[in-house]
Parts: structure tokens; sequence; C-alpha cells
């Protein structure tokens, strides 16, 4: 049996759970709504404040949806009510970042600005020229931004320059030496 699939997802007041028509779940809360259709070996089942999650057989198939399918229920549940958020840096001598509009206008280092773009359930926030904080209530989608504007100019191991997430740690190379 999986451990993570067989505890329950206590659902917080103010939260509402459904389960459709297709194996379709249905997470409605503070932040706004998300669904998730989940395969049909598995079984959602609302009881009281908590979704359980049971599986058809001990398939490999079916083991692996098993705790699968829990942790994206749980996901969408904190997403309605936390959200998430990813924090990013810049580091580089004239790299920085601003907000305008709706839009994120980074210098990168290149010969013209890189702009991205929010995109809808994607907030973006700059409190200072060198930190980007990307918020959402969708774990998959926030991270995905996130890691899209990282790519933009992702860091370099031998003077640490481009972005990186706020908590990574970037292994640093020696450069040359001269006999």
């Amino acid at each position: 049996m999986s451990r993570i699939g067989k505890v329950p997802v206590s659902i917080p007041p103010g939260v509402t759970v459904s389960v459709g028509e297709g194996n379709v779940v249905t997470v409605k809360g503070p932040k706004g709504e998300l669904s998730h259709a989940v395969r049909p070996e598995i079984e959602v089942s609302v009881e009281g404040a908590a979704v359980n999650v049971a599986r058809a057989s001990d398939l490999p198939l079916h083991r692996a949806m098993h705790g699968l399918s829990r942790s994206l229920i749980a996901n969408m549940v904190t997403g309605v009510t936390e959200g998430f958020k990813k924090e990013l840096e810049v580091n580089g001598v004239g790299y920085r970042a601003a907000k305008d509009g709706r839009r994120l206008v980074m210098n990168l280092g290149y010969s013209h600005q890189v702009i991205v773009e929010e995109t809808d359930g994607i907030a973006i926030d700059v409190p200072a020229p060198n930190k980007i904080v990307v918020n959402g209530i969708d774990k998959q989608a926030v991270g995905q931004f996130a890691a899209d504007i990282r790519r933009k100019r992702p860091p370099e191991p031998y003077l640490g320059k481009g972005i990186k997430y706020a908590s990574e740690v970037i292994r640093r190379k020696e450069g040359k030496t001269t006999k």
C-alpha cells in the first residue's frame, strides 16, 4: 500500500471538493478553482472533511498513480487556500528586473531587453531589482513559469552570473591558471 496514497487529504474550511463525471476532481477555495482528471483506475471519494484515494489493484501502474493522485489533490487544496510561490535572484553587473504593467522586463547582458508576459493564474512581483517572485495557485504552472524565466539566462559556474532560484546553490569552478 502506498504510504502517501493512503493518507487522507484534509479539507480546510472554505474549500469545497467535488468529484464529477469522468473522475474529474474540482477544488474551489478563496484563491480560485482548480480541476484535474484522475485516471479511471483510481477511486476518489469525499467523506466529510477529507478526501480519500484508493486504487483498483496492486498492478505497478495503479500503485504508481495512487500516491501521485493523492499528492496532486493535496497540492490543489493547498493552492486554493495558500497558493504557491517561487523566488528567483538575478546576479550580475548590470543585470536587473523591473515590472511594467503585466510584463517583466529584464536586462540580462544581451544587446536587448528580455520581456516576459504574465499569463492567466500567474502573478509576477519584483520587490527589488535583483529579485523576482512568481505567485499562483497551480504548483505545476508556477514552477514551469519560474523555470522559463530562469532559462532566459541560467547561472554560469565561473562568475555566478545569471538567474537562479533563491534556494539554489551554484557550484563555482576555478578559472584558468598560469604556469
